[in-house]
């Protein structure tokens, strides 16, 4: 028995330690990233560096905790930071201390949010931000950040918050830059391009360390470059805003923007990496985790966090096997940041301006657009999102991105399609007539087909459109509508529906349901029964079959 025990728990044991050793070596290279970007990130954010290490730290216990991905990684993003920084700065803060208040509350309301839509199952609410609207978004987003990153680089003191004018003044005052501090700043970006080589290798954490060392060695200030300064990290405490009220309802509003952001990334990134292993995740379990992280971020004076792409994509290729990465990550993020406090003071700032240029150079890779160019779809809608950005600014920009995207859904729903179908041979399969000219249609039968699901808002057009094509035809006696994109219906389409076939019985035509599903099936017998009884089929060729029968009678 002792012989079975030993045999039988070792393996487990063995495969334990092994999963623990991997996962303690993908938290060290997550903590080696997240500490530059939180730095970077609290600039982007106009905060102070705890408040990106305390998001940081708070996201990835949070998600840990209640997240389903082993390897997403909930910490600030660069999209996150600048939508609050744009946010906070558009209601005029006075001061530092009202900055942070507004943050904080922004953030607190943003965790509401997600909470609320996930106990709601609205967990595809990302689904409303199209990828061309996203990639164009955050093309614009990373031009916008860079470019405000120059000065930084440059030494040079720049005020305004508007694109063009910053280049304007950027120009006007380029006789005051520093040497030094543009020498620092391009050494750095040349440094991180090269270490790019080397994926494993903690670049930025790498660059950071040899600005420290040099920075200590040197007085950087006699040479007229700025380092990150003081850096007091105190414990946090539970705090909610005293606001106004009616600061609390326009932060309300504007945290929507926020929400749809931090999902649309998030759900991308722990989609695609449990695409790759073949995990399932549940999208409002997803949306509960965000929520709660962004919830308890906020209460503690922290920062938006979601899950970026990059780093939880370098918590995969560091060989992380379950949510313990981060948690190891946040563990070893808290030692470095407790007694590295003097160190970080020391960090020069055109290097933190070349790691905030760094973490976003992945998104100014055209390539996503120009493959949308290339297949000649929604290349204006991701290119009307980057002039948004760029033209009114990361806040607005951003809300007529959805608009963007709500709009071009409308439009799809506007414009129905609805495609005949006829049996291809002897087959039984009922394909679309247009694309294949050999099927034969069925003489005084017209079989259609809706390319999109029949709701509230589709419809309408789409039973125009089949009248249309059923008018055409004078010698059709029966029409089969297949409805296999149709799950279930809505009062306004099941209305419709039996309104329709009203119409055509009145005018001595038989309507035909195929493909009907049993929750449609239900509803439709129940609201009208005498209409639907024995017209109702699972399949094309069933409902063919059935309109055969109905002719000979």
């Amino acid at each position: 028995m002792m012989v079975f025990n030993f045999l039988w728990t070792y393996p487990i044991k063995t495969l334990s330690k092994y999963i623990l050793l991997a996962d303690l070596v993908a938290g060290l290279s997550v903590a080696f990233i997240l500490l530059p970007e939180a730095v970077a990130y609290a600039a982007i954010a106009h905060l102070s560096i705890q408040a990106a290490i305390t998001a940081a730290l708070i996201g990835l216990v949070v998600y840990a905790l209640l997240g389903d991905s082993p390897f997403a990684i909930v910490a600030p993003t660069s999209s996150a930071a600048a939508l609050l920084a744009a946010v906070v700065l558009s209601m005029r803060p006075p001061d530092a201390d009202s900055i942070v208040s507004l943050g904080a509350a922004l953030v607190m309301l943003t965790g509401l949010g997600l909470l609320i839509f996930s106990k709601a199952k609205l967990g595809k609410l990302s689904a409303f931000v199209s990828r061309p609207v996203l990639h164009g978004f955050s093309f614009a987003l990373a031009i916008t950040i860079i470019s405000k990153q120059l000065p930084i680089i440059l030494g040079i003191t720049v005020h305004t918050p508007n694109l063009y004018k910053l280049y304007l003044e950027l120009f006007d005052k380029f006789h005051e830059a520093s040497l030094w501090s543009t020498v620092i700043g391009v050494v750095a970006l040349f440094a991180l391009s090269i270490l790019k080589r080397w994926p494993t290798l903690p670049s930025a954490f790498v660059v950071l360390v040899l600005g420290i060392f040099l920075s200590y060695t040197i007085n950087l200030s006699e040479y007229h470059v700025a380092t990150v300064g003081t850096v007091l990290i105190k414990l946090p405490s539970l705090n909610i805003p005293q606001l106004p009220i009616e600061k609390w309802l326009q932060l309300a509003e504007l945290a929507c923007g926020l929400m749809v952001i931090i999902v649309a990334e998030s759900w991308g990134s722990i989609r695609s990496l449990s695409l790759i292993h073949g995990d399932k995740v549940d999208s409002n379990r997803e949306l509960f985790a965000l929520g709660a992280a962004n919830l308890g971020s906020g209460l503690l004076q922290g920062m938006p966090v979601g899950a970026g792409f990059s780093v939880s994509s370098a918590s995969e290729d560091a060989g992380a096997k379950s949510k313990m990465a981060g948690v190891f990550a946040a563990g070893i993020l808290l030692i470095m940041i407790v007694f590295g406090q003097r160190w970080i003071a020391l960090i020069p700032q055109p290097i933190v301006a070349a790691a905030v240029i760094n973490a976003l150079s992945h998104a100014l890779n055209p390539k996503s657009l120009i493959v949308l160019w290339r297949i000649n779809r929604d290349q204006y809608l991701a290119l009307a999102a980057i002039i948004a950005v760029l033209a009114f600014g990361v806040l607005h920009g951003m809300l007529i991105a959805i608009a963007l995207s709500i709009a071009a859904a409308i439009r799809s729903f506007s414009q129905p399609v609805v495609r005949e179908l006829a049996e291809l041979g002897n087959s039984r399969d009922y394909v679309d007539r247009e694309n294949h000219p050999k099927a034969v249609p069925q003489d005084k039968i017209l079989i259609l087909r809706p390319e999109a699901p029949l709701f509230f808002a589709s419809v309408e057009g789409l039973l125009t459109e089949i009248y249309r094509r059923l008018k055409a035809r004078k010698d059709v006696r029966i029409l089969i509508i297949s409805l296999e994109q149709s799950a279930d219906l809505d009062s306004t389409a099941a209305e419709s529906l039996i309104e329709f076939a009203e119409h055509l019985n009145k005018r001595n035509r038989i309507l035909l349901l195929a493909r009907v599903k049993d929750p449609l099936r239900h509803l439709l017998l129940k609201l009208a029964p005498a209409q639907f009884q024995h017209k109702l089929f699972w399949s094309v060729a069933d409902a063919v079959v059935g309109a055969q029968k109905i002719k000979k009678n």
